[in-house]
């Protein structure tokens, strides 16, 4: 038996690929251009398109990378992360697997069944924003429908296949790239039928049979039968050419990801269990009880609720998402990645108003939010309620730090009052300057227990330094973690080819310490811009310098420290003297 060996990229997959890491590497927009790329005559063969679909999805992550960056934006429900980062992890690798096995246009194995998910949970737990961090970290295109708004034929409310579209729109009108797109429909739990003949049962049955093919496998056309620009188009197009142009989308290696709070699915649960006689007692009717039971989901369940089992075989895999109680709120809002704080936080930070919460506020707000029901989403309706008012009237007054006490929670109009009558008080600014230490220790010890990430990731960030670099430039921007990571990446690359074109340049070599890497980084941080601004701007005197030294002493190679950053041309005087010190002209000899 032959070995089979994978795909060997072609030319422009290699200088693809070759251009995005250079380019990542040392920090400038590199593409590479390969002397044999010729103009090709009319006559020569069409050259092979470039990579799309799958090949543009950066995709190299195992499903315990993928929980493990779910874990840092996302508090508790552990099963559900498991199950999505493992068979979604699995999904992609399994289609790269078989391209380079089979070849792009190889063969697709017969009856092979996609991991198509279930979602259980109440409303507010994170279904839909976990599926959009995976969507986002993977880099693959992402649409979201509401089953409730779906029809079995399109012309009332939406069409199934209009998410299929949708799925190519967000792909930049890449249709490979889109055949590899994850589409998630919530609120699929109200298109359960009841089992009566009439009514709109019989329209929610019809929603799940128009589901099945897209599901499995089906080919979706672009131009909508009932679109008249689509049909102007095409009868155009026709008209030029003389042949009927024809987009499909196929949906083999689309994911669909389905989601719902499913009311009742737990009594039928119990139901079943107590007639198998596990012993659930019938009178126990608690949340948390209701979460235990529904972990015990069966497609016989699911059915019995209301499913064409033809629609829940497409779903072979089942996540159950917990309810959230007041400490999963109240953690949630101590996550440094979290978009509720992180997103008042640039409500204020848009005026130029820092705004800090005390741990007691936090907890007050967490437990509000539990008392409504409505899982995180009540953490957004209870800090509007609250913070409103000093939204309006603090942009207008000269307070520039604002600490959010148990008392604003508490009584929201009297604090609001006192804050305006003195806006200067130095108790608010002390504590603002305390909670600022406190996140920053928090951040810094998240960072260190999750240090084996980071060093494999970020190996030339990860230090004392630059870890602070990092801390600070979240918490003055709110930028998530590792895009700032990311960021200081780009600036140390920029430093060190700055570090090479001076030689190239000016026949100096130069090479800066640490503390000044670091120092470079920081102000580019701060003024939003690139590093190699910053070394142009500190070396405008750098090649002259250097130049008066090499002829006293021929010394063309230097180590730069932090004072050559902070204090360019004081540092470069005290050089100059010290060479001449060192290196005095002999007797009879003067400058010139």
């Amino acid at each position: 038996m032959s070995e089979e060996f994978p795909k060997f990229p072609d030319q422009e997959e290699l200088e693809k690929e070759l251009s995005e890491y250079l380019s990542k590497k040392y920090g400038y927009r590199i593409k590479v251009i390969s002397p044999m790329m010729m103009p090709q005559s009319k006559d020569a063969p069409d050259k092979p398109a470039a990579p799309g679909g799958v090949d543009k999805i950066k995709f190299d992550l195992k499903p315990e990378e993928l929980e493990g960056y779910l874990n840092q934006y996302v508090i508790e429900q552990n099963e559900a992360k498991a199950v999505l980062a493992t068979k979604i992890c699995t999904h992609y690798n399994r289609i790269r697997f078989q391209r380079r096995k089979r070849g792009s246009a190889g063969e697709t194995m017969v009856g092979r069944i996609k991991n198509n998910i279930l979602l259980i949970g109440p409303t507010g737990v994170g279904k839909t924003y976990l599926v959009k961090l995976i969507a986002q970290k993977l880099g693959v295109p992402f649409v979201k429908g509401d089953a409730t708004k779906f029809s079995e034929t399109g012309y009332v409310g939406g069409d199934v296949e209009d998410l299929v579209r949708e799925l190519v729109l967000d792909a930049g009108e890449d249709i490979e790239l889109a055949e590899h797109g994850i589409i998630y429909i919530d609120e699929v739990d109200k298109i359960a039928s009841s089992h009566q003949i009439l009514g709109p049962d019989v329209s929610r049955t019809g929603v799940q049979r128009a589901l099945l093919k897209p599901m499995e496998e089906t080919e979706v056309d672009l131009k909508v039968p009932h679109d008249p620009i689509s049909q102007m188009q095409a009868i155009e197009h026709f008209r030029k050419t003389g042949k009927r142009e024809r987009q499909a989308v196929n949906t083999r290696n689309i994911l669909f990801i389905m989601s719902g709070a499913f009311n009742g699915l737990s009594e039928i649960i119990r139901k079943r269990l107590q007639r198998q006689g596990i012993g659930f007692g019938a009178t126990l009717q608690s949340k948390e009880e209701d979460s235990r039971l529904t972990r015990f989901v069966k497609a016989e369940d699911l059915i019995a609720y209301g499913f064409e089992s033809e629609f829940v075989g497409r779903l072979p895999v089942t996540a159950v998402l917990d309810p959230l109680e007041v400490e999963h709120l109240y953690q949630i809002l101590k996550n440094p990645n979290n978009p509720i704080i992180l997103g008042k936080k640039e409500d204020f930070r848009s005026y130029g108003i820092d705004i800090k919460f005390e741990d007691e506020a936090l907890h007050l707000f967490a437990q509000k939010a539990w008392e409504e029901k409505t899982g995180a989403r009540g953490l957004v309706s209870v800090m509007e309620r609250v913070l409103l008012h000093f939204e309006k009237s603090l942009p207008t007054s000269k307070v520039r730090s604002f600490v959010v006490t148990e008392r604003v929670v508490k009584d929201p109009d009297g604090e609001l009052k006192a804050i305006l009558t003195h806006p200067d008080d130095p108790e608010r600014l002390k504590a603002c300057q305390l909670i600022l230490e406190e996140e920053k220790r928090g951040i810094r010890e998240m960072m260190l227990k999750r240090q084996k990430h980071y060093i494999e990731n970020y190996p030339l960030v990860f230090n004392a330094g630059r870890l602070d670099l990092v801390v600070d430039q979240h918490l003055r921007t709110g930028l998530s973690i590792e895009g700032v990571f990311d960021e200081t990446i780009l600036h140390y690359n920029q430093i060190k080819v700055f570090e090479t074109d001076f030689y190239e340049n000016h026949g100096f070599k130069i090479h800066f310490n640490e503390e000044a890497i670091n120092e470079i980084i920081r102000e580019a941080l701060l003024r939003d811009t690139s590093a190699t601004a910053v070394c142009l701007e500190i070396s405008r005197d750098y090649s002259h310098g250097f130049k008066l030294i090499a002829d006293r002493s021929g010394q063309t190679e230097y180590i730069l420290p932090k004072g050559a950053v902070l204090h360019a041309d004081t540092y470069m005087d005290g050089l100059i003297r010290e060479s001449y010190r060192m290196h005095p002209l002999s007797a009879g000899v003067t400058d010139k």
